[in-house]
């Protein structure tokens, strides 16, 4: 028997070597293009899934419209009725012992009408009762931080209404107090000091001077308080507001 002769062997010995290149290549191509598969199908994934947690995590973030025409709370006499348009009220301190509800007294000897709004001395008396007409006269409910008249519900002696207004700046006493004689309805710019509105306050309520009935118009924006003045606790622009409650009459 003819041995193969060392050319054929080397021959055979390649063949083998270059099978066996040929199957590393390709198992090393196979094994990259199936990387290659599952990293775009990873990619593809990634880029179908993250708009979707982009939009969830901005739908989460994004607060819940709030309701514009919500109507503000309505304000509430010490019974825990709501007051109503025209019916009648005392207006009341909170703090017992200075004094009671409120009434009219006239400013000095020298000046009697119109007569402005001051607080009684006495803590037992209730005061007169006052009327409440809120900008929109067709609202039935009386409700917070909304533009009103206030109205005294009595005849007096002096030619003026006995609807509240803001006077004009006192430079004797150098307040801004409330006095009467005011227009009740006709919002806009020439009614601006007849507005007051009701305002929580630490579980009662304030009255304030803010008035929103002309747009353009630039005025005060303060709490009503108390200012002594010779012994009468007159009803002015403060710092410190006079912290009330309602009781119907």
């Amino acid at each position: 028997m003819t041995k193969p002769s060392t050319k054929t062997r080397e021959s055979d010995l390649n063949s083998v070597k270059f099978s066996v290149r040929e199957k590393i290549r390709g198992y090393l191509h196979a094994t990259t293009k199936d990387k290659n598969k599952k990293y775009n199908d990873i990619t593809m994934r990634s880029t179908l899934v993250l708009p979707s947690l982009i939009l969830l995590f901005a739908f989460i973030a994004t607060p819940l419209p709030v309701n514009g025409n919500a109507s503000p709370d309505p304000v509430l006499d010490i019974a825990g009725k709501q007051l109503r348009t025209g019916s009648k009220y005392y207006i009341l301190p909170v703090t017992k012992g200075r004094g009671g509800g409120l009434t009219l007294a006239g400013r000095s000897n020298n000046k009697t009408c119109p007569l402005d709004v001051v607080q009684e001395q006495h803590s037992f008396k209730n005061g007169l009762p006052v009327t409440f007409s809120p900008v929109n006269p067709k609202k039935g409910v009386v409700r917070e931080s909304t533009d009103l008249n206030i109205k005294f519900d009595a005849a007096t002696s002096c030619a003026q209404s006995t609807v509240w207004k803001l006077d004009n700046f006192d430079a004797v006493l150098g307040q801004w107090l409330l006095t009467t004689g005011g227009v009740e309805g006709n919002p806009g710019p020439r009614t601006m000091r007849n507005w007051f509105k009701i305002e929580k306050f630490f579980g009662d309520y304030k009255l304030v001077y803010c008035p929103s009935v002309c747009n353009f118009c630039r005025g005060l924006c303060r709490d009503v308080g108390i200012f002594i003045n010779g012994g009468v606790r007159r009803l002015a622009l403060s710092d410190v507001p006079f912290k009330i409650v309602f009781k119907k009459v």
